[in-house]
């Protein structure tokens, strides 16, 4: 069940909530967790256990860690329970990859194909993984004690609203909040409107622009019309369809009383790529540099073992991303960048420069692996950078036209206007910094939602189920 669906808006959430409010403090911990069961089960009842499983496991790893003095039999506890959870991960998110790998291989070498039997990946395992790894890094740390609550620690396992798709959450972050948390007609309300928010980018821009990314995208031969519309729409549609889904997941967080984190910061006026990652899917950025980039040393072997560092964190996040050669080369696309401009601030050679010549620069770095990360296979990838060059030609052509309607046009341009223009105004308010302008812009922002909302509902009912592309990952 997702978010953008009419079970989920009409029936799973209005019984979840008016439940939830209608009982004890002490009861809702439980509530949540059932209902973050329900709705996981509602797609495959069966994979219920493979999260019930890693819940438990990291707890009780968790209370052993706690009690373990330091020393090699506490790091290999931490070892163990680390290797678990990644064996999930490896054998349901890459046994397929792998298999084909190796048969490419052995094919090409002459030898029949090893025959298997495709494993179904799971929704939200990448994520409900990072979540179990973290929270045992940071007690092996002594960053944080471990929990003697498996109920509260299984509902901010399952949390619905981060469980399928993020944001990627520390167990630390939650925890005052499960002991301890408001419920206020106020946070209700703010809830409620980040998540029509959230819910209008997705349905109203991402699902606009979809057709015409998976045409583009599907073109044999693209012209460099094709190539860079359909890039620049993924590019749009992807942010609205992720940064939608934040929205949603801290509104329904905010109306239970919770509050996640940020996911999103205007990452599209990044002016460097160092800066982008700042800004785009901050707590996976965050996940990435605690638990991976320090555990491989961080910059604390030298310069050159700081830029593979770098190099290694991006290529493993890429293929953290999804079990494909385009997502390996994507993290390396990232993860090159990011060393390169760290040398040249190292060597004194990055020297400021104006947003006009640096936010389409990044912007540009930023698009070309977008195509990568969304090609099904490394050709596909390749025969759009083709395209993008012009080897096909230069004009829209033909099987791609009929899918360049006005709409779609007016929707990538108001997805721009919103990308470039909406941090600009927000920076002005807050220079302002009027008491009576912000609040007025808010109650303004809400009544214009309203209308917005119904009109991604009656969207939403018309057209056929579109998961978030991110449930892919």
């Amino acid at each position: 069940m997702v978010f953008s669906s009419n079970v989920f808006l009409f029936l799973f959430l209005p019984l979840f909530l008016i439940t939830y409010s209608l009982l004890p403090f002490r009861w809702r911990s439980g509530w949540i967790l059932l209902g973050s069961y329900a709705l996981y089960s509602w797609w495959r009842l069966d994979f219920l256990w493979l999260l019930i499983a890693i819940t438990l496991v990291s707890y009780g790893f968790g209370l052993v860690l706690g009690r373990q003095p330091d020393g090699r039999g506490r790091r290999w506890t931490l070892v163990a329970a680390t290797a678990l959870n990644l064996a999930a991960l490896g054998y349901f998110k890459y046994a397929n990859f792998g298999i084909e790998s190796f048969n490419a291989i052995t094919q090409t070498l002459g030898f029949q194909p090893f025959t298997f039997t495709p494993v179904l990946l799971p929704i939200g395992l990448s994520f409900f993984i990072f979540h179990a790894i973290s929270y045992l890094v940071d007690i092996y740390r002594r960053e944080e004690p471990p929990t003697h609550n498996l109920l509260d620690f299984a509902a901010f396992i399952a949390l619905f609203p981060h469980l399928i798709a993020g944001p990627v959450l520390k167990y630390n972050l939650l925890a005052d909040q499960f002991l301890s948390r408001t419920h206020t007609l106020e946070k209700f309300s703010s809830g409620a409107t980040r998540f029509m928010t959230g819910f209008a980018k997705k349905v109203l821009i991402a699902d606009t622009l979809a057709p015409l990314v998976t045409a583009a995208f599907n073109q044999p031969d693209p012209t460099m019309a094709d190539a860079w519309l359909g890039a620049l729409a993924y590019t749009l549609q992807l942010y609205f369809d992720f940064s939608g889904y934040s929205d949603m997941a801290i509104g329904l967080a905010a109306m239970m009383g919770f509050k996640f984190p940020e996911n999103f910061n205007h990452p599209y006026v990044s002016r460097s790529i160092t800066e982008f990652w700042r800004r785009w899917h901050m707590s996976l950025s965050s996940w990435l540099r605690e638990y991976l980039y320090i555990s491989l040393g961080g910059n604390r072997g030298g310069r050159a073992r700081t830029y593979l560092n770098l190099w290694l964190t991006m290529v493993l996040g890429g293929l953290w991303h999804g079990a494909n050669w385009t997502f390996v080369l994507w993290g390396v696309w990232h993860g090159s960048i990011l060393a390169a401009e760290r040398r040249m601030k190292e060597a004194s050679l990055w020297t400021p420069s104006p947003a006009w010549l640096t936010i389409p620069g990044t912007m540009l770095l930023v698009i070309l692996g977008w195509v990568m990360f969304r090609a099904d296979n490394v050709p596909d990838a390749l025969r759009m950078y083709g395209g993008m060059l012009g080897v096909n030609g230069f004009a829209l052509s033909d099987t791609l036209a009929w899918q360049v309607r006005g709409s779609v046009l007016v929707t990538m341009l108001l997805a721009a206007v919103l990308v470039y223009v909406a941090p600009l105004w927000g920076q002005r308010v807050g220079d302002v910094g009027s008491k009576l302008l912000r609040p007025t812009l808010a109650v303004g922002a809400t009544v214009a939602l309203l209308p917005l909302f119904v009109l991604a509902v009656m969207k939403l009912s018309a057209q056929s189920y579109t998961p978030f592309l991110y449930f892919q990952f």
